[in-house]
């Protein structure tokens, strides 16, 4: 079975600083790589890779809000609501000069609403 490479061109100059910074980021980059497989909630994010859990949330809500990560959630027997995430990307690539900078996402397991 041939599996396609899906990119995504960031265009937003907003979108692609976020991608920036978070990269830049150690903590965003642990998420990122964590949440790669399977989605994880963010205690267990912060279990495995031994961060704090309010930054945890922190840099969740920094990937969310730079569509790096999506998002499921459910509600648990108590009641509880529960969200798990998964990294959208499994690869980032930069192309910078003088007069733009260029940014290729390879998505991670790309559904059709990701690619538009």
């Amino acid at each position: 079975m041939l599996d396609l490479i899906q990119t995504k061109k960031i265009i937003d100059e907003q979108r692609k600083q976020v991608i920036l910074e978070s990269l830049a980021d150690k903590y965003c980059q642990l998420i990122l790589k964590n949440t790669l497989d399977k989605p994880k909630s963010a205690m267990i994010i912060s279990q495995e890779e031994n961060i704090p859990l309010s930054t945890v949330y922190r840099k969740l809500q920094k990937l969310c809000d730079g569509k790096l990560l999506a998002i499921s959630g459910s509600i648990n027997r108590d009641g509880k609501k529960y969200f798990l995430y998964m990294s959208k990307i499994r690869e980032i690539g930069i192309h910078w000069s003088v007069t733009e900078t260029k940014i290729d996402c390879v998505l991670n397991n790309p559904k059709p609403e990701d690619i538009n």
